[in-house]
């Protein structure tokens, strides 16, 4: 890990995601009567619980407004949930204000233009492997794994590992 992306892991006290090309692989699934399906990877999902273990809060801010968001986000006991957001500004504020936090305490995850606001205001940006290569230009890491594939969990670990606390959370599964 290089000392400047160390400097700027350091800090983070939350992660935001987008949600579509994220934490799903950004297909868009319809069924026969028009409802929207998406699939979560497990292993982003453990990535998350292991971040709050840890003291790091996550948030959701989406443009679409989704059930299976939703149902997904509540599953995994998150509390900073926002939905249908088409300007995800002010939902960014309004958590940095709520949380009492400041641009470097906090990290965003998105992959393609709806995002880059968030990716240049937050103190740590990430985008995905896959994602569009103009969003790689704008990003202070880019994932090895693809959305909806276990990036998320990449992220998580990379932050734990620099906030030297992923040995601590993952004791309880190696002993």
């Amino acid at each position: 890990m290089t000392p400047d992306l160390l400097a700027k892991l350091k800090p983070i006290q939350l992660l935001i995601l987008d949600v579509d090309g994220t934490l799903t692989d950004g297909l868009m699934y319809y069924g026969n009567s028009g409802e929207v399906l998406k699939a979560f990877h497990v292993h982003d999902g453990l990535g998350m619980h292991l971040l709050k273990k840890a003291g790091i809060d996550i948030a959701i801010i989406t443009a679409k407004q989704s059930d299976a968001v939703a149902h997904r986000m509540r599953e995994l006991g998150l509390t900073h949930v926002y939905l249908g957001c088409k300007d995800k500004r002010p939902a960014y504020n309004e958590l940095k204000s709520k949380l009492n936090l400041q641009d470097k305490n906090i990290a965003y995850v998105g992959d393609d233009l709806p995002d880059l606001c968030l990716m240049q205001q937050a103190g740590m940006s990430f985008t995905l492997k896959n994602a569009p290569a103009r969003m790689h230009q704008h990003a202070d890491y880019i994932t090895q794994k693809k959305a909806g594939r276990g990036a998320i969990r990449e992220i998580c670990e990379l932050i734990l590992t620099a906030q030297d606390k992923l040995d601590a959370v993952l004791a309880p599964y190696l002993s």
